[in-house]
This record gives structure tokens, C-alpha cells and sequence, in this order.
């Protein structure tokens, strides 16, 4: 089915410096969650960035937990992993919902994300989703956040300042003397 996607996949960005990234799973379907990260760390080695990875309880616990790595490491770029099947009850749309705005929010604080958590109505769909050969969502989470790390190393270079800059050192008036 991926060729038949009629999407337009930007090619991947070529770094001057290393790159690191976190990759953060849900592996509540165990399945799903491989085939994604094994997505993911196949685009990230394609672009020669290192990455780790760590596992969390649900989809719930993924900004939380990225929003510590993004506090206290030094990763470039995170990229987050997880499927929510729908069930019974309404727990499905709370988990895609905050979990979603979760990583939104962290996004619009500086923390460069890409969102791989499925959110399908079976199982079917997230392995059609998950899959390598397929669909490759995690593939595509772990691009998104390579395309956010370059495009703040194109932009997050010297920066302008604001306010004038003085053309040479400081004159004291003559008679500005107290007594």
C-alpha cells in the first residue's frame, strides 16, 4: 500500500555535526511498537544520527517523559512512539487528546518532536500503519523530528541581538566630576 501513497516525502536532511535523538515508546501492543521503532531507528541510522531508547508504561506517560529528557539531557530531537486502538469506553479519545496536546505543547516550547502515535480503531489499521514496508509511521515520527533539528540549526545560528551597539568604549564628560 505505500506505493500508492500519493504523499510527497521530503528527503532526508544531511547534517554537518552529529546528531542525537530520544526515542520514546509506549509498548502497550508490544507488535505495533517494535515495527515502529524499528521504522524509526532505520530512518535515523539512514541519516546518521545516534539515538537511545526508552520505554514508558502508555501513550499518556510519552510527554512526560520527553518533556524530563528535554529538561535534563542533551538530546537534539525526540521522536514518540505508541498506538491507541479504540475500545469501549471514551479512555480512547482522552489518551489520543492529551497525549497529542501533550507533545504539541512541549513543540511550542522548543522541544523538536515527531509524533508517531497511532491512533486507529483496530489492529489491523496499526499494523498497516506500523509496518516498515508499509505505511512506516515511525519512520516518518523520526523524520519529522530530523526536519525540526535542521531547520533550528539553519535558524539557531548568531543571533542579531536587540537594542544599539556602542562603536567604541566609554567617555565620561569633562565637568560631569561631583564634589
Amino acid at each position: 500500500m505505500a506505493d500508492q501513497d500519493p504523499h510527497h516525502i521530503l528527503p532526508l536532511p544531511v547534517f554537518d555535526r552529529p546528531v542525537k535523538l530520544l526515542i520514546a515508546v509506549a509498548p502497550f501492543y508490544r507488535d505495533i511498537a517494535e515495527m515502529l521503532v524499528a521504522g524509526a531507528r532505520a530512518k535515523l541510522d539512514a541519516a546518521g544520527a545516534s539515538h537511545d531508547l526508552i520505554e514508558v508504561p502508555g501513550a499518556l506517560e510519552l510527554p512526560g517523559a520527553i518533556a524530563l529528557a528535554h529538561r535534563l539531557s542533551n538530546f537534539d530531537g525526540y521522536v514518540a512512539l505508541g498506538c491507541v486502538i479504540r475500545g469501549a469506553t471514551s479512555h480512547y479519545e482522552t489518551v489520543c487528546n492529551d497525549s497529542s496536546r501533550g507533545l504539541m505543547l512541549l513543540g511550542l516550547q522548543g522541544a523538536l518532536i515527531g509524533n508517531g502515535i497511532l491512533t486507529v480503531e483496530n489492529h489491523e489499521q496499526a499494523v498497516e500503519r506500523a509496518n516498515p514496508a508499509d505505511m512506516n509511521k515511525g519512520g516518518g515520527a523520526a523524520a519529522a523530528a530530523l526536519h525540526l533539528i535542521a531547520l533550528a540549526r539553519r535558524w539557531g545560528g548568531e543571533t542579531r541581538g536587540v537594542g544599539f551597539k556602542p562603536s567604541g568604549g566609554f567617555q565620561i564628560a569633562e565637568g560631569s566630576e561631583r564634589a
